[in-house]
């Protein structure tokens, strides 16, 4: 028990120390710059009529006359395509981009992304979430970061918003996971794909390296642009950053329980759930973050106080960086107080979607089928 106990206590250490670190260093995006460049906002949208009306609104009144909106109506069955056009002929800066038929072997959000990018005329582009409503100032703080950190591409965690009781419980660790587990002072030192990081919900990039790096081209069948998209860029020789998207932009990723899981599942295989990932990580995860409070109370009912020592140690240092996220990124105390539970939930979940993969059974998202073989490039 003892053994167990400094174990949880070291991998707890090891992911609270470097969420500290990061916390130094991933900051909020400077000043707007009211002269930036040119910027070219991309949505691909399939089925967004709930969602598409606000997140053009937002980006308008988050940005100047220096923007231009297109949005992929990506073969939609309800009446996006409608709401935007009516959009369009409101206000110049907004187009609607007709994605043509799926081709064979690309996932669809990653090619609505090229054939926006095709037709976009501007020295940078923003890639976007139907779901993502900009804050004001957004696109000209972004474009500032960009200039300052000399990234090619730039990304960040805009705020999370919660609903049911399973998005409170797992999104928020898309913060946790990210800040504990990414050295991000070797991040920007070192070109290596293997430090490739972003948020798909939010990309901006310069117009001549999302060429040079392929793009979305070179990551037609991913299913997770967050870890692909940089990747791509850092494979062809180009930074890329982060940035703390907090007070930048705000997303309800999903909505309920069942999209909750559902989303998380389908982009596992190509992060966490890697087969030379997942085995790491739940070890990490388990004697960390799950087992140090259940294992304090074994030690308590045993009188092993040895142990007891080292499991609340691992306890508190599991909890300081989610409680420290509480504030910083205005995440639920709740999912910050069940901490355990959701990193248990989390990683049962990576070993359900590698095990799916396994399996030969398809992705499914959007009313559209991935076979098996999508991620098999990108996940071994």
């Amino acid at each position: 028990m003892i053994a167990i106990a400094i174990a949880s206590f070291v991998a707890a250490a090891i992911a609270c120390f470097t969420f500290l670190d990061n916390l130094r260093i991933y900051r909020p995006a400077p000043a707007a710059d009211p002269q930036h460049s040119f910027v070219s906002v991309l949505i691909p949208a399939r089925n967004e009529e709930t969602n598409i009306m606000a997140a053009i609104d937002s980006v308008l009144t988050a940005a100047g006359p220096n923007v231009r909106v297109l949005v992929g109506d990506d073969h939609s069955t309800d009446k996006t395509a409608e709401l935007v056009r009516g959009f369009a002929t409101r206000d110049p800066r907004v187009s609607l981009i007709a994605i043509p038929p799926l081709p064979s072997g690309w996932n669809g959000k990653q090619h609505a992304c090229f054939v926006l990018a095709q037709a976009a005329e501007s020295e940078l582009f923003l890639f976007m979430d139907a779901d993502v409503r900009l804050e004001t100032g957004a696109v000209g703080r972004m474009a500032k970061q960009l200039e300052l950190s000399g990234a090619s591409l730039l990304s960040g965690v805009p705020r999370q918003i919660c609903g049911s009781w399973t998005e409170q419980l797992l999104i928020p660790l898309i913060h946790f996971v990210l800040l504990a587990y990414l050295p991000m002072r070797r991040m920007r030192r070192f070109p290596s794909p293997a430090y490739a990081a972003g948020c798909g919900q939010l990309f901006l990039c310069r117009a001549k390296d999302y060429k040079l790096s392929g793009g979305h081209a070179a990551i037609r069948q991913s299913m997770h642009d967050g870890i692909t998209l940089p990747r791509a860029f850092r494979l062809a020789g180009l930074k890329t950053d982060l940035f703390d998207a907090t007070d930048v932009a705000r997303c309800r990723m999903y909505s309920g329980n069942r999209q909750a899981l559902q989303g998380l599942e389908k982009n596992a295989i190509e992060g966490l759930a890697k087969p030379s990932l997942i085995g790491i990580f739940t070890l990490l995860f388990l004697f960390g973050q799950i087992l140090p409070l259940p294992l304090a109370a074994v030690a308590w009912a045993q009188s092993r106080w040895l142990a007891l020592g080292f499991a609340l140690g691992a306890s508190a240092l599991a909890y300081v960086p989610r409680l420290a996220a509480v504030r910083r990124f205005r995440q639920p105390m709740g999912s910050a107080l069940s901490h355990p539970l959701g990193m248990g939930l989390l990683t049962l979940i990576q070993w359900r979607a590698l095990i799916a993969h396994l399996a030969g059974k398809p992705a499914a998202w959007k009313g559209r089928s991935y076979g098996s073989s999508i991620a098999d490039g990108l996940s071994k």
